[in-house]
């Protein structure tokens, strides 16, 4: 029970829906003692004759009520149980994706997306269970069991019962020792399930590349084997179950057999009256379930124990970046200067630093390109900024601030973003523009920004203009216009610092130099940072940094960067070349 702790404040919260349930349970437990009883004296006074057409009547009357009284309460018991068991799925469902939202980014580099899924869909669906079918396996048996027994006894005598729940011992030794075996195994059925949901994801997301590379055929081999691999471990759940189930039967079996075989005897001796010996058997035909229940809840609970086990593994995981004890509640806004002192980084789990000791100083307002061949740490160095990752203390200050100290909100708040790439949602042009920040925009200003990212005319090519629905990833649109788009979601929010990681490289250098001109006027007064690999781009920088294995080489302005022979002056070189070479064969 130590994997449920998670769900300890739910429990506590819905206990009352609990409590009424298992009243309802007593219940029907307890009037479900009535018929057999009906039955054994209906069968005595048959037998010797006293019965007349008004008392079959009245006999069938009771047990019609009786009948009656019981689908009420299960009703009842079904809707505080069952119902109780939905919401339960639906509260960890929501505690799942809302502590998976406060998680790093380096979480989500080494956790699949498929196997995430597997544990928001059937590692919650057996907690369901478990919670639901499960604990009613476990209570209703237990009321069953103790009245059914105090009957057994009350009817026929303890020596008869006694005999026939000999064999319970055994059941519980086979409960015990199939336990573990169907924690492990379903442990594993979730992990291959995981990976299942994590190559179709995959392969559904990449539809376009393998139909390119025509690569179905691979594909389907890749999927092949890993279903293939999901069967087999299925099977050897079913394996377990199939072996497992049918013990449970033979153990009640042999109850019956015991009660038949003595309680004939007994009847014949005329220890015990035919209708006694009928009640008794209709007793213990009413164990049956219980019995059977026990090796049903034991499979239940170890599923969900195991599917607890895994969700726990992610709630126990403690997110990276967060707000420390040293944050400054009083820092609400931002003014936009940052500063590199002796900037040193490494990412986890490795040994080789992708940062060396940076040195900058960019004061608010600042307009500062970074340039440098791929691999050199230029989007680690934004992504330090954004603290998707923690900067050493006290190496990254922004408005002369170590970053640590920045509430996180405020700090992204006021950086407006544009990643290499390019991520849209399954929704509306409208929506993913209106997307940035936590304030609602008019149409006016959402038409301002997209604008000023020169996508608004393409959007009203489309025939539903701004409330054009994107597919995955946003599908819909070609390179270049979702990167304007997210230039669109990043500028609407007005940031104190704009941030465009390599964000114009998917479009022609016309567009550009019109996204360029619309940019000027809202880097005016803002801090931007230009991360790019076409010179043409960032030539009206304040200033240049040139990047090569985590260093600055050379910093400064264009036209100062040109005088000297270093990287800076090859790549200007190479692709005036390239530009010459494209225009000759225009």
């Amino acid at each position: 029970m130590k994997n449920f702790i998670t769900l300890k404040e739910f429990l506590i919260a819905h206990k009352k829906e609990y409590l009424l349930g298992i009243f309802w349970v007593f219940f029907v437990d307890l009037i479900g003692l009535i018929t057999p009883k009906i039955i054994g004296s209906f069968t005595d006074r048959l037998s010797a004759g006293t019965l007349d057409h008004a008392g079959i009547w009245k006999y069938a009357g009771i047990i019609l009520g009786v009948a009656a009284l019981t689908g009420v309460s299960r009703y009842f018991w079904r809707v505080y149980i069952m119902g109780t068991a939905r919401t339960s799925e639906v509260y960890l469902r929501d505690k799942l994706y809302s502590h998976l939202q406060t998680l790093s980014p380096n979480f989500f580099n080494y956790n699949k997306t498929g196997d995430l899924m597997a544990h928001a869909t059937n590692d919650l669906n057996a907690i369901r269970m478990a919670l639901g079918p499960g604990f009613l396996s476990f209570i209703d048996p237990m009321f069953v069991l103790t009245f059914t027994l105090f009957m057994m006894i009350y009817t026929v005598g303890w020596q008869l019962t006694l005999l026939s729940l000999a064999p319970m011992p055994l059941l519980i030794l086979i409960s015990r020792m199939f336990g573990k075996v169907i924690h492990k195994r379903f442990s594993e059925v979730q992990e291959s399930f995981g990976s299942l949901s994590d190559r179709v994801n995959e392969s559904f997301a990449g539809a376009r590349v393998v139909k390119t590379f025509v690569q179905e055929d691979a594909e389907i081999q890749k999927f092949t084997s890993i279903n293939q691999v999901n069967f087999q471990r299925n099977l050897k759940l079913a394996r377990v179950n199939g072996i497992y189930n049918p013990l449970v039967m033979l153990v009640s079996t042999f109850s019956f057999l015991i009660a038949l075989s003595y309680g004939g005897i007994l009847v014949v001796r005329g220890s015990i009256t035919l209708g006694e010996f009928i009640s008794f058997n209709t007793y213990l035909a009413l164990m049956t379930w219980p019995m059977m229940a026990i090796g049903q809840v034991i499979n239940i609970w170890q599923r969900a124990s195991a599917s607890m086990e895994r969700i726990n593994i992610i709630m126990n995981t403690k997110p990276e970046i967060i707000d420390g004890p040293q944050v400054r509640a009083d820092k609400t806004d931002l003014e936009g200067s940052i500063e590199l002192r002796n900037l040193t980084f490494t990412y986890p789990g490795t040994d080789r630093p992708v940062l060396k000791q940076l040195n900058v100083t960019i004061p608010a307002g600042k307009k500062v390109a970074i340039i440098g061949r791929t691999g050199s740490g230029k989007t680690t160095l934004l992504s330090l900024l954004l603290r998707m990752y923690n900067a050493p203390e006290g190496q990254l200050l922004i408005d002369g601030i170590d970053i640590h100290q920045i509430p996180l909100e405020t700090l992204r708040e006021n950086i407006g973003y544009v990643p290499q790439e390019n991520f849209l949602f399954s929704k509306s042009i409208r929506d993913n523009i209106g997307f940035s920040g936590r304030g609602s925009y008019s149409q006016a200003q959402i038409e301002a920004a997209a604008t000023l990212a020169q996508v608004h005319g393409n959007i009203l090519d489309f025939t539903d203009g701004y409330d054009t629905m994107l597919g995955e990833r946003g599908v819909t649109l070609s390179g270049g216009q979702k990167q304007r788009v997210s230039i669109a979601r990043a500028v609407i929010k007005n940031p104190k610092v704009l941030i465009l990681d390599d964000s114009l490289s998917a479009v022609d250098t016309h567009t550009e130099e019109e996204i360029l001109r619309g940019l000027k006027e809202i880097m005016q007064g803002r801090t931007s940072l230009i991360i790019a690999h076409r010179i043409s781009t960032i030539k009206d920088a304040d200033e240049i940094l040139i990047l090569d294995d985590g260093e600055i080489i050379e910093r400064g302005t264009h036209e100062e960067l040109l005088t000297n022979t270093g990287l800076y002056y090859e790549l200007y070189q190479k692709q005036l070349l390239e530009e010459q070479i494209a225009s000759t064969n225009d």
